[in-house]
């Protein structure tokens, strides 16, 4: 677990990024395609992903299929487009490229490419940069304005829990890895630790690739970052339409809002609404009906309601 130590500056000074970090967000991605569990609840993805195979080869080999990475390669510059992020890891001091490498990958296997990477060669280094080149416009690109609009939607209603609640209300409802008891932020992180932040403050980042746990980034003179999951924001086609029995019995929008809920994961209101693209007020009101009809079973869990296909409508579904 990681304790971050937030001032009484910091608390003034946490903002959320006002988009995804390309670059960034390829990390993410890469690894979370990986997960089995992730691909099967993205098959749109994951068929970009095994097409463009051997393009992506060097990425999946130099990074760990899930864990702390290098934080070189989630740079903080490069937020404007993708070569940005990539022109910022590219420009990394070679002795850095080093110690962190060599520090995040101690259990990694050998190879001679990651013991190349290690020694911080710069060829390897290109090689990286070219898949995640590949990875951003062969696999995100096709979605990357709904990924975009997605991550608006989640902070503008972190704002208006902050509106309402303040810090104390925005960070205690991040996450169910992520505990506020002031004056510490408790993160259930990859690394352990304890850090002070010391007034430079919080940049918040809900990535729907962000994997299992949270992820933090320190800066020694600069912000903290913390990265932290939310539900896939890619919806992939599934091929129901007009002529979906589903659809003819329920309309499009109620089928997608059950379709939702039949998905892995941990479901609200609020991110059903999301999927769906549709008011949170609309998805209460589809989602009360088809607990009516004994289609979803609803629970409270903290400030949240949390929804899930039942066995009949899960059957219908794979009907």
């Amino acid at each position: 677990m990681l304790r971050l130590w937030l001032k009484p500056a910091d608390l003034t000074r946490i903002r959320f990024a006002d988009r995804l970090h390309p670059a960034g967000t390829v990390l993410l991605a890469s690894q979370a395609m990986r997960q089995p569990s992730v691909a099967a609840g993205l098959p749109t993805l994951a068929r970009r992903v095994a097409a463009c195979a051997p393009a992506l080869r060097p990425l999946h080999h130099l990074t760990p299929a899930q864990g702390f990475v290098p934080d070189f390669m989630t740079p903080l510059d490069g937020l404007e487009s993708i070569e940005g992020g990539l022109d910022a890891i590219r420009s990394t001091p070679a002795t850095r490229v080093r110690a962190e490498v060599s520090s995040a990958y101690a259990d990694v296997p050998v190879s001679a490419a990651r013991r190349r990477f290690a020694a911080a060669d710069p060829h390897v280094l290109d090689t990286l940069v070219t898949a995640m080149r590949a990875y951003f416009h062969q696999v995100l690109a096709p979605d990357w304005a709904a990924l975009n609009r997605t991550h608006r939607q989640v902070v503008a209603e972190a704002a208006g829990r902050y509106a309402l609640a303040g810090a104390d209300g925005l960070l205690a409802d991040l996450h169910p890895a992520i505990r506020w008891r002031e004056p510490v932020l408790e993160v259930d992180a990859w690394q352990d630790g304890e850090v002070r932040l010391a007034g430079h403050g919080l940049i918040v980042v809900p990535s729907p690739f962000a994997g299992p746990r949270p992820r933090v980034l320190v800066a020694p003179d600069g912000p903290a970052l913390l990265v932290y999951p939310v539900e896939p924001a890619v919806v992939p086609p599934d091929g129901r339409g007009a002529g979906d029995p589903l659809v003819g019995l329920f309309g499009r929008t109620r089928t997608a809002v059950l379709m939702q809920a039949a998905r892995p994961g941990r479901h609200t209101t609020s991110s059903i609404a999301r999927q769906v693209g549709i008011s949170v007020s609309s998805s209460s009101e589809h989602l009360s009906a088809l607990r009516a009809a004994g289609l979803v079973a609803s629970r409270r869990d903290g400030g949240a309601i949390v929804h899930r296909a039942t066995a009949l409508s899960r059957d219908l579904v794979q009907r």
